[in-house]
């Protein structure tokens, strides 16, 4: 890590109080920006602001990924099939499990009163925080995990395919499995949120990397590409990437300072449910002789949440202003700090990994 990835916690952190200060101080801007959204069935779903930051926070990624590497990731079916069964088969059970002993149990108290849905119907406020941690718990992360994996220095190949493969999963089991954990008969698939999503912060950033990649190599050649383009790239990532939370937290600012308490007892949850996530991967991947570089990005795909799906379905389902939607926002604040706090994690663990496991892997 360079010295500005080393300190990026403290960036994130003057981030997250730079946007809270710009929705307090211009609540006008944050509001006009915030309300240019591509609309779906009449609700806002992918914020174009944060749409173009997340651009240009992934495409520098996506245009280092060699795709020679990427098939060669494809023939090494193990971390796939451990990331399947985490994300789908485990995550969404423990975030069930963990939500509703700390919000349905032990701070159920400090978390009084009632909130009428979009719906019609009134439910108890823990309830709903609940439902928006089992929308997080059911959004593995797709796109921000090549951010994760990059400052992790893991097998990018290998992430793209399983972003890519994650990102499939998703179109046919977050709303079957939302659903059926939500406790309700049907829960409304947002396909077109999904499908949008994926297509923005996936499939744009992809297409886009792919071809100025080969046209670039073409035209100036590796040794141009890898000297002088990419290095002027680099920072591009994480500016972006902070410009994003400013965007974030600026739209999102006013309620989370009116609700600090109900933030931090949503958050103690979700921080649990990332670590155990993260441990009981990141712990199969040494069991199952995994190299570092293929262990830390099946590590970080299960731990992270698709925040963008998650807070887009708890506002179509149950509306703007509900708790639902507040406890989707919990995730993308503690979010980022946890993600680097786990990527250096990574790096100090690097030698739990044999390196002779790789070439075993690949072969």
């Amino acid at each position: 890590m360079n010295l500005f990835e080393r300190q990026l916690t403290l960036w994130v952190g003057l981030c997250i109080v730079a946007g809270i200060a710009l929705g307090k101080i211009a609540p006008d801007l944050a509001k006009t920006l915030d309300g240019m959204s591509i609309m779906v069935n009449g609700a806002p779903v992918v914020s174009i602001p944060i749409a173009i930051c997340l651009f240009f926070m992934m495409y520098p990624i996506m245009v280092k990924i060699d795709f020679g590497e990427v098939v060669k990731a494809g023939r090494n079916p193990k971390p796939v099939l451990l990331t399947l069964v985490v994300n789908w088969g485990i995550k969404p059970f423990t975030m069930l499990a963990i939500a509703t002993l700390f919000l349905g149990g032990f701070f159920k108290d400090l978390l009084p009163g009632t909130e009428v849905v979009k719906d019609g119907s009134t439910v108890e406020l823990y309830r709903s925080y609940i439902a928006g941690a089992i929308l997080l718990g059911v959004a593995p992360c797709t796109a921000m995990v090549l951010v994760w994996g990059h400052l992790a220095r893991g097998n990018q190949g290998l992430t793209l395919v399983m972003v890519a493969i994650n990102s499939l999963t998703m179109l046919f089991l977050y709303g079957l499995l939302g659903g059926w954990l939500l406790g309700v008969n049907k829960m409304p698939v947002p396909w077109e949120a999904l499908l949008l999503s994926v297509g923005i912060y996936v499939a744009l950033p992809l297409v886009a990397g792919y071809f100025s990649r080969t046209w670039i190599m073409k035209a100036k050649g590796p040794e141009w590409f890898a000297d002088k383009f990419l290095h002027y790239l680099t920072p591009v990532s994480i500016t972006a990437l902070l410009a994003t939370l400013v965007l974030l937290f600026s739209f999102k600012g006013e309620t989370i300072l009116a609700n600090p308490l109900t933030i931090l007892w949503i958050a103690i949850p979700l921080a649990i449910q990332t670590i155990l996530i993260f441990a009981i991967t990141y712990a199969a991947a040494k069991l199952l002789r995994f190299s570092y570089e293929d262990a830390a990005p099946s590590a970080m795909i299960g731990a992270s949440n698709h925040f963008e799906v998650a807070i887009a379905t708890a506002v179509m389902l149950f509306g703007l202003s509900s708790g639902a939607a507040l406890a989707t926002v919990v995730g993308v604040l503690i979010e980022v700090p946890l993600m680097l706090m786990l990527v250096r994690f990574c790096q100090r663990t690097k030698g739990w990994f044999s390196p002779q496991s790789s070439i075993h892997n690949h072969q």
